[in-house]
């Protein structure tokens, strides 16, 4: 089925509380999608964000970002009151998230509401942790810990908190045993506020398409909890970490700086890990884009402590094994793979096996005047056509970054010939609309004709990405039946 949708990740919502939320304003965009015939809302990770506020980087796979929880809506349940957080300064900016303020006021008025909470916990919360149970208790516990450490990592903990000495944990635990329910509790009111405008949307035939990254961040419950998992030495140090050779857009190569992953020991425990982590994230999306697909064929693993990926060496990672195993264990596999960059043939045949959909980005289709996979006439009906991602600059700011020769290309092929960006941005919509893909994906930075300042990240760079934020007023009822247009023009 042809279809489209738009990527808008919940911290760019608007609100008054410095980041989107899964309030109200989560709600009307939800009806603005209905109203302009779209089928798929993206997100990007909802998991909490840790080094450089990236959502790709975060101390759990399986927990919500606390952010997100809607102070208005722990209001109207009796847990706060608006003087407790209506007065309070929460950005500099309307347009962008101030994390830095998020960290240093958030939790503050979150263990108020924590306190009346605890006066009168809801019979459904311990059947919560009963359901969550192979994971909540010890990302109550990591986060408590790391809390009482000032925020160190855990591999700087002292050694029995570092390598889990039971009598050392059940001490820590029995000391600060509220503060470990606070973080259970978080968790609680995130799973309920997301699940509730999950059900809405899909009432209103919205399907929600969420986002994992195939690595997660070495200062993270689950590195700490499953260290055999990860390839790390005695000491638990990683003896590799992920990330992509140089190539024409990093002379250096990107250093994620990920643990890579200890494959053998993921198969010896049944995959159980990967069994509940995409467990969990099927039951919040009902679609899952994987970053990075191409890990699963083989992955890039740096050495340790260098300060470049420049002298990494390729693995060979579990390939159609690992796909098999997850469907024979969860079913049918509702998967996007992000395959984009240099695809060698083991990665194209992993992809074709699976018959998961690829992605197409439009804006990569211009890069030389070599055939690319991304140019509208090589595409196939299994992907998903996307103008550019949230790692790419916006349409109008891409344009303005292309030097003559390219954009002369780019126009010819498309017939672009307005001179006008805000016209150029819907021009180049719309030959993404066009093309055969099954499904295509547009930033809702690029329906609202923004340039570069819109930009939600740059890769290989730590400062000043994730903040942009959408103003009030932008879902406009033109604006709707603009994209509406489009949409049944081209059958979507």
């Amino acid at each position: 089925m042809r279809a489209s949708g738009i990527l808008l990740h919940i911290s760019s919502l608007p609100s008054d509380y410095g980041i989107g939320t899964l309030g109200e304003e989560a709600y009307k965009f939800v009806d603005f999608l209905s109203d302009c015939g779209q089928h798929y809302w993206q997100i990007l990770p909802v998991c909490p964000t840790s080094f450089g506020d990236s959502p790709y980087q975060s101390f759990s796979t399986f927990a919500g970002n606390t952010y997100f929880i809607d102070l208005d809506i722990l209001k109207k349940d009796g847990l706060l009151e608006e003087e407790e957080y209506k007065s309070i300064v929460w950005s500099k900016t309307k347009d962008a998230v101030d994390y830095g303020i998020l960290y240093e006021k958030r939790f503050a008025v979150l263990r108020k509401a924590f306190s009346r909470f605890k006066s009168d916990i809801p019979s459904d919360f311990e059947m919560f942790l009963s359901k969550n149970d192979k994971w909540i208790s010890n990302y109550g516990l990591f986060m408590s810990i790391k809390e009482c450490f000032d925020g160190k990592p855990w591999h700087e903990w002292e050694d029995g908190l570092k390598k889990r000495d039971p009598h050392t944990l059940w001490q820590f635990k029995t000391e600060h045993g509220d503060d470990v329910v606070f973080w259970e509790f978080l968790q609680y009111e995130f799973s309920k506020q997301f699940s509730a405008l999950k059900e809405y949307a899909n009432s209103k035939g919205i399907s929600i398409i969420g986002d994992i990254p195939i690595y997660v961040a070495y200062d993270s419950a689950d590195v700490w909890v499953y260290t055999d998992l990860f390839d790390l030495d005695s000491e638990l140090c990683p003896n590799a970490v992920a990330g992509c050779p140089p190539d024409a857009f990093s002379a250096t190569g990107q250093l994620w700086g990920n643990p890579v992953y200890n494959w053998q020991r993921h198969r010896e425990t049944g995959w159980d890990w990967w069994a509940q982590r995409l467990r969990a994230s099927f039951n919040w999306f009902d679609f899952v884009r994987i970053d990075h697909f191409r890990g699963f064929d083989e992955y890039y693993a740096i050495p340790y402590g260098d300060e470049t990926a420049e002298y990494g060496r390729w693995e060979k990672g579990p390939g159609a094994e690992f796909f098999d195993a997850m469907k024979c264990l969860l079913g049918e596999l509702p998967i996007i793979a992000e395959d984009l960059g240099t695809l060698t043939p083991s990665v194209k045949e992993l992809l074709s096996y699976t018959k998961f959909p690829g992605m197409k980005v439009l804006e990569f289709a211009f890069d030389s005047d070599e055939p690319s996979d991304y140019l509208p006439h090589n595409h196939i009906r299994n992907s998903v056509v996307y103008a550019g991602t949230h790692d790419n600059d916006t349409i109008i700011g891409w344009k303005r970054g292309l030097d003559r020769k390219t954009l002369s290309r780019c126009r010819k092929y498309l017939r672009l010939y307005s001179k006008n960006d805000a016209d150029f941005a819907w021009e180049f919509i719309m030959a993404a609309f066009a093309s055969v893909s099954d499904t295509v994906i547009i930033q809702m930075q690029d329906y609202l004709a923004l340039g570069s300042e819109a930009r939600m990240n740059i890769p290989s760079t730590s400062e000043n990405n994730w903040q942009w934020r959408m103003k009030k007023g932008c879902l406009t009822k033109g604006l709707s039946q603009r994209i509406n247009e489009i949409t049944k023009l081209y059958q979507r």
